[in-house]
Protein backbone atom coordinates (compact mmCIF):
# COMPACT_ATOMS: atom_id res chain seq x y z
CA UNK A 1 0.00 0.00 0.00
CA UNK A 2 1.27 3.61 -0.74
CA UNK A 3 1.49 6.16 1.62
CA UNK A 4 -0.51 8.88 1.37
CA UNK A 5 2.75 11.01 2.13
CA UNK A 6 5.82 9.35 0.93
CA UNK A 7 8.92 9.33 2.81
CA UNK A 8 12.04 10.30 0.97
CA UNK A 9 15.51 9.00 1.89
CA UNK A 10 17.52 11.88 1.33
CA UNK A 11 14.78 14.51 2.84
CA UNK A 12 14.25 11.83 6.03
CA UNK A 13 18.47 11.45 6.09
CA UNK A 14 18.57 15.13 6.50
CA UNK A 15 16.37 15.34 9.17
CA UNK A 16 17.83 12.63 11.52
CA UNK A 17 21.26 13.93 11.36
CA UNK A 18 20.54 17.68 11.39
CA UNK A 19 20.82 18.71 14.75
CA UNK A 20 21.19 21.80 16.93
CA UNK A 21 23.99 21.49 18.90
CA UNK A 22 22.79 23.68 21.22
CA UNK A 23 19.22 21.58 22.58
CA UNK A 24 19.62 18.94 25.73
CA UNK A 25 16.30 17.20 25.32
CA UNK A 26 17.22 14.06 23.82
CA UNK A 27 19.78 13.61 26.65
CA UNK A 28 17.63 15.53 29.74
CA UNK A 29 14.39 12.76 28.79
CA UNK A 30 16.33 10.25 26.09
CA UNK A 31 13.96 8.41 23.28
CA UNK A 32 12.90 5.24 24.11
CA UNK A 33 11.17 3.21 21.06
CA UNK A 34 7.26 1.76 21.68
CA UNK A 35 6.26 -0.58 18.92
CA UNK A 36 2.86 1.32 19.09
CA UNK A 37 1.28 4.68 19.34
CA UNK A 38 -0.49 3.66 22.35
CA UNK A 39 1.69 2.53 24.62
CA UNK A 40 2.04 1.52 28.73
CA UNK A 41 4.85 1.89 30.74
CA UNK A 42 5.53 0.60 34.20
CA UNK A 43 5.96 2.24 37.30
CA UNK A 44 7.01 0.01 40.09
CA UNK A 45 6.23 0.56 43.82
CA UNK A 46 8.78 2.52 45.44
CA UNK A 47 8.76 -0.31 49.00
CA UNK A 48 9.21 -3.53 46.73
CA UNK A 49 12.76 -2.05 46.84
CA UNK A 50 13.39 -1.00 50.08
CA UNK A 51 11.82 -3.77 52.69
CA UNK A 52 13.71 -6.25 53.63
CA UNK A 53 11.98 -9.61 53.70
CA UNK A 54 13.07 -12.42 56.28
CA UNK A 55 15.73 -14.01 54.01
CA UNK A 56 16.80 -16.97 56.93
CA UNK A 57 16.43 -20.43 55.30
CA UNK A 58 16.21 -23.60 57.14
CA UNK A 59 18.24 -27.08 55.83
CA UNK A 60 15.30 -28.15 54.31
CA UNK A 61 13.18 -25.59 53.62
CA UNK A 62 12.31 -23.54 51.01
CA UNK A 63 13.80 -19.48 50.85
CA UNK A 64 10.59 -16.88 51.45
CA UNK A 65 9.17 -15.53 47.75
CA UNK A 66 9.10 -11.64 47.36
CA UNK A 67 6.95 -10.33 44.32
CA UNK A 68 7.95 -7.11 42.81
CA UNK A 69 5.15 -4.67 41.58
CA UNK A 70 4.46 -2.02 39.35
CA UNK A 71 1.25 -0.69 37.98
CA UNK A 72 1.02 -0.39 34.57
CA UNK A 73 0.10 3.16 32.77
CA UNK A 74 -1.45 3.75 29.66
CA UNK A 75 -0.28 6.46 27.15
CA UNK A 76 0.03 7.69 24.12
CA UNK A 77 2.71 9.30 21.50
CA UNK A 78 1.33 12.39 19.71
CA UNK A 79 2.38 13.42 16.13
CA UNK A 80 4.55 16.87 15.70
CA UNK A 81 5.04 17.91 12.04
CA UNK A 82 5.25 20.75 9.80
CA UNK A 83 5.16 21.37 6.39
CA UNK A 84 6.66 23.98 4.02
CA UNK A 85 5.73 24.35 0.53
CA UNK A 86 8.21 24.98 -2.29
CA UNK A 87 7.06 26.72 -5.88
CA UNK A 88 8.77 24.39 -8.80
CA UNK A 89 10.09 28.33 -9.69
CA UNK A 90 12.23 28.17 -6.56
CA UNK A 91 13.72 24.74 -7.48
CA UNK A 92 13.84 26.42 -11.64
CA UNK A 93 16.05 29.82 -10.17
CA UNK A 94 18.07 27.94 -7.30
CA UNK A 95 21.55 28.12 -7.76
CA UNK A 96 23.84 25.64 -8.34
CA UNK A 97 24.71 23.46 -5.52
CA UNK A 98 21.29 25.05 -3.80
CA UNK A 99 18.74 22.05 -3.04
CA UNK A 100 15.11 23.71 -1.74
CA UNK A 101 13.58 20.87 -0.91
CA UNK A 102 17.03 20.19 1.34
CA UNK A 103 16.70 23.61 2.79
CA UNK A 104 13.41 22.94 4.01
CA UNK A 105 13.64 19.89 5.74
CA UNK A 106 16.80 21.48 7.88
CA UNK A 107 14.18 24.53 8.60
CA UNK A 108 11.87 22.16 9.33
CA UNK A 109 13.58 19.51 11.51
CA UNK A 110 15.47 22.63 13.15
CA UNK A 111 12.15 23.99 14.64
CA UNK A 112 10.06 20.61 15.51
CA UNK A 113 13.40 19.88 17.33
CA UNK A 114 12.99 23.53 19.35
CA UNK A 115 9.48 22.35 19.92
CA UNK A 116 10.35 19.48 21.65
CA UNK A 117 12.64 21.22 23.62
CA UNK A 118 10.60 24.01 25.05
CA UNK A 119 8.02 20.69 25.98
CA UNK A 120 10.95 18.98 27.83
CA UNK A 121 12.03 22.35 29.31
CA UNK A 122 8.58 22.74 30.64
CA UNK A 123 8.01 19.36 31.77
CA UNK A 124 11.73 19.46 33.52
CA UNK A 125 11.43 22.85 34.95
CA UNK A 126 7.83 22.39 36.47
CA UNK A 127 8.24 22.07 40.28
CA UNK A 128 4.73 20.06 40.06
CA UNK A 129 7.06 16.95 38.81
CA UNK A 130 8.85 16.36 41.78
CA UNK A 131 7.60 14.96 45.41
CA UNK A 132 6.71 17.16 48.37
CA UNK A 133 10.41 17.34 49.73
CA UNK A 134 12.59 17.47 46.78
CA UNK A 135 12.25 20.85 45.37
CA UNK A 136 12.80 24.27 46.91
CA UNK A 137 11.99 27.84 45.72
CA UNK A 138 15.36 30.31 46.08
CA UNK A 139 14.69 33.79 46.94
CA UNK A 140 16.92 36.17 48.27
CA UNK A 141 20.62 35.94 49.51
CA UNK A 142 19.59 32.02 49.02
CA UNK A 143 19.68 32.73 45.46
CA UNK A 144 22.51 31.71 43.63
CA UNK A 145 23.25 35.17 42.03
CA UNK A 146 24.13 36.44 45.78
CA UNK A 147 27.98 36.25 46.49
CA UNK A 148 26.77 35.64 50.28
CA UNK A 149 24.69 32.38 49.41
CA UNK A 150 25.92 28.76 49.51
CA UNK A 151 25.41 26.97 46.12
CA UNK A 152 27.67 23.98 46.81
CA UNK A 153 26.44 22.94 50.34
CA UNK A 154 22.74 23.76 48.74
CA UNK A 155 23.26 21.42 45.82
CA UNK A 156 25.17 18.84 48.40
CA UNK A 157 22.27 18.61 50.74
CA UNK A 158 19.80 18.07 48.06
CA UNK A 159 21.34 15.53 46.07
CA UNK A 160 21.37 13.10 49.06
CA UNK A 161 17.49 13.50 49.25
CA UNK A 162 16.34 11.49 46.38
CA UNK A 163 16.24 7.38 47.24
CA UNK A 164 18.30 7.22 43.95
CA UNK A 165 21.03 9.51 43.84
CA UNK A 166 20.62 12.26 40.58
CA UNK A 167 23.25 11.70 38.13
CA UNK A 168 22.57 14.64 35.93
CA UNK A 169 22.46 18.27 36.27
CA UNK A 170 20.26 20.62 34.21
CA UNK A 171 20.79 24.43 34.11
CA UNK A 172 19.29 27.34 32.48
CA UNK A 173 22.06 29.22 30.97
CA UNK A 174 22.06 31.85 33.04
CA UNK A 175 21.90 29.89 36.08
CA UNK A 176 25.00 28.28 35.07
CA UNK A 177 26.83 31.71 33.91
CA UNK A 178 26.22 32.35 37.87
CA UNK A 179 26.83 29.33 39.33
CA UNK A 180 29.96 28.29 37.70
CA UNK A 181 31.26 32.31 38.68
CA UNK A 182 30.00 32.24 42.23
CA UNK A 183 33.11 32.99 44.58
CA UNK A 184 31.95 29.91 46.97
CA UNK A 185 32.34 27.73 43.65
CA UNK A 186 35.44 29.38 42.18
CA UNK A 187 37.63 29.24 45.64
CA UNK A 188 36.86 25.48 45.39
CA UNK A 189 37.79 25.06 42.14
CA UNK A 190 40.83 26.89 42.16
CA UNK A 191 41.44 25.23 45.69
CA UNK A 192 42.71 28.93 46.87
CA UNK A 193 41.55 32.01 48.28
CA UNK A 194 40.86 33.69 44.76
CA UNK A 195 36.96 34.45 43.92
CA UNK A 196 37.66 35.42 40.17
CA UNK A 197 37.25 33.50 37.29
CA UNK A 198 34.58 30.90 36.37
CA UNK A 199 34.63 26.89 37.28
CA UNK A 200 34.40 24.51 34.48
CA UNK A 201 31.44 22.17 33.36
CA UNK A 202 34.16 19.09 34.01
CA UNK A 203 34.99 20.58 38.30
CA UNK A 204 31.18 20.87 38.22
CA UNK A 205 30.84 17.29 37.35
CA UNK A 206 33.14 16.05 39.61
CA UNK A 207 32.16 18.53 42.77
CA UNK A 208 29.11 16.99 42.70
CA UNK A 209 29.78 13.37 41.47
CA UNK A 210 27.71 13.85 38.33
CA UNK A 211 27.59 11.79 35.14
CA UNK A 212 27.06 15.05 33.01
CA UNK A 213 26.16 18.39 33.26
CA UNK A 214 23.67 19.57 30.92
CA UNK A 215 23.49 23.50 30.10
CA UNK A 216 19.94 24.94 28.28
CA UNK A 217 21.25 27.36 25.62
CA UNK A 218 18.52 27.96 23.38
CA UNK A 219 15.94 31.39 22.71
CA UNK A 220 12.32 31.19 21.61
CA UNK A 221 10.64 34.05 20.27
CA UNK A 222 7.64 34.86 22.50
CA UNK A 223 6.39 37.82 20.23
CA UNK A 224 3.25 37.03 17.90
CA UNK A 225 3.45 36.72 14.60
CA UNK A 226 4.63 40.08 12.31
CA UNK A 227 5.58 41.44 15.61
CA UNK A 228 9.16 42.60 16.68
CA UNK A 229 10.73 39.48 17.95
CA UNK A 230 11.17 38.97 21.86
CA UNK A 231 13.35 36.44 22.63
CA UNK A 232 13.49 34.49 26.18
CA UNK A 233 15.34 31.12 27.08
CA UNK A 234 13.91 28.11 26.32
CA UNK A 235 15.61 26.97 30.08
CA UNK A 236 14.46 29.45 32.42
CA UNK A 237 16.50 30.24 35.64
CA UNK A 238 15.85 27.41 37.47
CA UNK A 239 18.45 24.03 38.06
CA UNK A 240 16.78 20.41 37.98
CA UNK A 241 18.78 17.30 39.21
CA UNK A 242 17.79 13.95 38.24
CA UNK A 243 18.41 10.46 38.04
CA UNK A 244 19.03 9.62 34.56
CA UNK A 245 18.76 5.70 33.69
CA UNK A 246 20.07 5.33 29.93
CA UNK A 247 18.67 1.52 30.13
CA UNK A 248 15.49 2.28 31.02
CA UNK A 249 12.85 1.25 28.24
CA UNK A 250 8.85 1.81 28.65
CA UNK A 251 8.72 -1.79 30.52
CA UNK A 252 12.08 -2.33 32.53
CA UNK A 253 14.54 0.20 34.81
CA UNK A 254 13.76 3.14 36.69
CA UNK A 255 14.23 6.31 35.87
CA UNK A 256 13.20 9.70 36.35
CA UNK A 257 11.86 10.27 32.65
CA UNK A 258 12.20 9.46 29.17
CA UNK A 259 10.25 9.85 25.98
CA UNK A 260 8.16 7.55 24.03
CA UNK A 261 8.82 7.42 20.21
CA UNK A 262 6.94 5.57 17.90
CA UNK A 263 8.34 4.95 14.83
CA UNK A 264 11.29 6.78 12.67
CA UNK A 265 11.07 10.80 12.15
CA UNK A 266 9.14 11.63 8.93
CA UNK A 267 10.71 13.45 6.33
CA UNK A 268 9.63 13.72 2.43
CA UNK A 269 7.51 15.45 -0.32
CA UNK A 270 4.73 15.32 -2.48
CA UNK A 271 3.76 17.37 -5.31
CA UNK A 272 1.06 20.16 -4.55
CA UNK A 273 -0.66 22.23 -8.14
CA UNK A 274 -1.59 24.36 -5.72
CA UNK A 275 1.35 26.05 -5.21
CA UNK A 276 2.12 28.90 -7.10
CA UNK A 277 1.10 28.98 -10.67
CA UNK A 278 3.12 26.43 -12.18
CA UNK A 279 2.64 24.16 -8.87
CA UNK A 280 5.09 22.84 -6.30
CA UNK A 281 6.08 20.70 -3.69
CA UNK A 282 4.85 20.34 0.12
CA UNK A 283 7.40 19.18 1.92
CA UNK A 284 6.55 17.65 5.44
CA UNK A 285 8.91 16.88 8.56
CA UNK A 286 7.53 15.19 11.95
CA UNK A 287 8.05 12.79 14.30
CA UNK A 288 5.79 11.06 16.91
CA UNK A 289 6.98 11.39 20.51
CA UNK A 290 5.32 11.76 24.17
CA UNK A 291 8.14 13.04 26.73
CA UNK A 292 7.05 11.67 30.40
CA UNK A 293 8.08 12.16 33.50
CA UNK A 294 7.79 8.89 35.14
CA UNK A 295 9.54 8.70 38.93
CA UNK A 296 9.13 12.39 40.34
CA UNK A 297 10.84 11.14 43.48
CA UNK A 298 14.08 10.64 41.20
CA UNK A 299 14.99 14.66 41.12
CA UNK A 300 15.43 17.77 43.02
CA UNK A 301 14.51 21.15 41.82
CA UNK A 302 15.57 24.70 42.46
CA UNK A 303 12.96 27.14 41.42
CA UNK A 304 14.56 30.32 40.60
CA UNK A 305 18.03 29.16 41.09
CA UNK A 306 19.09 32.80 40.53
CA UNK A 307 17.54 35.95 40.29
Amino acid sequence: MRAPFPITPVLAQIAIAYRNPILIADKALPRVPVLKQEFRYRKYALADGFTLPDTKVGRTSQPNQVEFGFSEIQDATRDYALDDPIPISDQMNAPEGYDPQGQATENLADLIALDREVRSANLVFDPNNYTAGNKTTLSGDTQWSDPDSDPIAAILDALDIPVMRPNIALFGRDTWTKLRRHPKVVKASHGTEGDSGAASREFIKQLFELQEVLVGEPWLNTAKRGQDPVLARVWGKHAAFIHRNMQASASYGVTYGFTAQWGDRVAGSIPDDDIGMRGGYRVRVGESVKELVCAPDLGYFFQDAVA
